[in-house]
């Protein structure tokens, strides 16, 4: 029985959909990458992928869900190798050492992304004044999950003995993720290792002061010594 999906026009329809989403993603990652979060305009984003700002909108409610979803690949990223490191059964120390220092790099690599997604989190969070619903789906902490790079390895953590059981693990994640969007915005130019040696230090300070002291610390040019 034909269920419409041979059908020429709905897979024409498709096809436009999917490259009218890519263009968009396109036109946002230059323009949140170049410019501020204040001085980038949906309506502007539209323009430069060819479409209206209606139809912009049609597929991103907000520009905080346009962001988000220029930024999700990144993320996922992180979150597919959290659960590669799992799965594997390797060490939560190292695999949690690795998770900070790819989100380091990542927000050195992409500052000005990563400076726009900030202030997207941060202006959502301060507009709905809640932790995020599952349900909203323009939320950009739902869309790009950047909380769940650190909440899986510090749960089995916790929850394997391997690190300290207070505080739980979504209270830390947060500090130190949130300590990692704010550095994207005031420290914009900080090289990664130092970045990481600062979350690394958070962190350990918090789940394994034991370790503290074997972290190599950063020399003047940001290199771990």
């Amino acid at each position: 029985m034909d269920d419409g999906t041979a059908d020429p026009r709905t897979r024409a329809a498709e096809t436009k959909r999917v490259r009218t989403r890519a263009a968009l993603i396109a036109a946002a990652d230059s323009a949140f990458g170049s410019r501020s979060w204040a001085a980038t305009r949906v309506e502007d984003i539209a323009a430069a992928a060819g479409v209206s700002a209606a139809t912009a909108y049609n597929h991103f409610p907000t520009k905080h869900a346009l962001v988000a979803a220029v930024f999700e690949p990144h993320v996922r990223v992180l979150v597919r190798q959290a659960e590669a490191d799992l799965a594997a059964g390797r060490s939560v120390v190292d695999a949690l050492t690795d998770q900070v220092r790819g989100l380091s790099r990542l927000s050195w690599h992409h500052r000005g992304l990563t400076a726009a997604f900030t202030a997207a989190v941060f202006d959502y969070t301060i507009r709905t004044g809640q932790v995020p619903d599952p349900a909203d789906t323009a939320d950009p902490r739902n869309v790009a999950p950047l909380l769940r790079t650190l909440l899986l390895l510090v749960e089995h953590g916790q929850a394997t003995g391997h690190l300290r059981p207070h505080p739980p693990a979504p209270e830390i994640a947060s500090i130190v993720v949130n300590l990692l969007l704010v550095r994207s915005l005031n420290r914009p130019d900080e090289p990664p290792e130092v970045t990481a040696d600062l979350l690394l230090t958070v962190l350990w300070g918090v789940l394994r002061p034991d370790l503290l002291d074997t972290l190599p610390r950063p020399d003047g040019n940001g290199r771990a010594g």
